[in-house]
């Protein structure tokens, strides 16, 4: 049996709580959503919760609010009442100082509460702190949604390798500006044109920093050098460099020889020496990231005896992220150890 509570009650959220209904049959039997907690409260049935009933609350129309089960309650109640043992965390992401995620992942683990996040923000600043607390109270920290939503870049370069030395790591892991670069190429506009249809199809934020300055990026693939090779570096120092100076006629001329200009984040580590660095690259068809398009992502592993391994798809999206969840909840649930 599992025992859910569910902190984050956005898009991905959302999408989460739709594939539970979808999926049930894969789930283990009296698998029990007891908690969705937002900021300002939440609902909670000890016996757990009607899924039909909350998906009724999940459009703009009719929010989690109106539910007849909605109360002031907050994380702290998940400690106190003891009654279940997965936390779904996805509060937004904060890379200052990783709340409120940091202190829902903490407490959990503290109290043999295992763990499925999509938060970026407290596994890039605290992932060695959050792994040894997870280990010590005998419970799982699952992070595979934090490093590209639905590609599964952490198991393929962490279990999946298993008897290899991973050298090098070489990622196209934010589609939004996959599709910027498409788009300025296809349509033949400038960096501010095609953001702007980036925004108006939803796929840009309002505010679209993390993205195009490369930021989401850099945490991505610096989440996977200290999953993979738990090395130890300040971010704010590493060398990251986003799309926004790039011109039409940039692409146009990479495009004249048949190349491609992408967003590439490179790590390396081999006997202690560690490179970093996030910029746009001009790649031609036969690197292994080529045919990385639209809003997809892909991550390629070098190893010393496995040779060299790359994975593609996982296009950005919220439900693509919450498949990630319920892919990372599926391997905590099994009887079986799929990993």
């Amino acid at each position: 049996m599992s025992n859910i509570a569910l902190i984050g009650f956005g898009e991905v959220g959302k999408s989460f709580i739709k594939l539970l209904q979808i999926k049930k049959d894969l789930l283990p039997k009296n698998t029990k959503l007891k908690y969705v907690i937002k900021r300002d409260g939440g609902i909670y049935n000890k016996d757990g919760l009607d899924i039909d009933e909350i998906i009724k609350y999940t459009s703009s129309n009719n929010k989690i609010q109106n539910h007849p089960l909605w109360s002031d309650i907050s994380f702290k109640d998940i400690l106190k009442n003891k009654d279940v043992d997965i936390l779904i965390e996805l509060t937004s992401t904060n890379i200052i100082n990783g709340e409120p995620g940091y202190t829902h992942i903490k407490g959990a683990l503290e109290n043999k509460i295992n763990v499925v996040t999509g938060n970026k923000g407290p596994i890039l600043l605290y992932y060695n702190e959050l792994k040894n607390l997870a280990l010590k109270n005998n419970v799982e920290l699952k992070i595979g949604c934090t490093t590209g939503g639905a590609l599964p870049s952490v198991n393929v370069g962490t279990k999946d390798v298993l008897g290899a030395q991973v050298t090098e790591i070489i990622g196209v892991l934010n589609g939004t500006t996959n599709f910027i670069l498409e788009e300025m190429l296809k349509n033949k506009v400038e960096y501010k044109d095609a953001l702007k249809k980036a925004q108006d199809l939803n796929i840009a934020e309002k505010d679209p920093s993390l993205d195009v300055l490369g930021i989401d990026t850099g945490i991505k693939m610096a989440i996977l050098s200290k999953v993979i090779w738990d090395v130890d570096f300040e971010f704010d120092k590493l060398d990251i460099k986003g799309i926004t100076d790039i011109k039409l006629n940039d692409l146009l001329l990479d495009n004249f020889s048949g190349k491609k200009t992408k967003l590439i984040g490179r790590a390396f580590y081999l006997n202690g020496n560690f490179e970093f660095e996030v910029k746009p690259i001009s790649i031609d068809k036969y690197h292994p990231l080529y045919f990385v398009d639209g809003k997809n992502k892909g991550v390629h592993y070098k190893t010393d005896i496995l040779g060299d391994i790359t994975v593609i798809g996982g296009a950005s999206s919220p439900l693509n992220a919450a498949a990630a969840i319920l892919r990372d909840l599926l391997i905590l649930s099994s009887p079986i150890s799929l990993y």
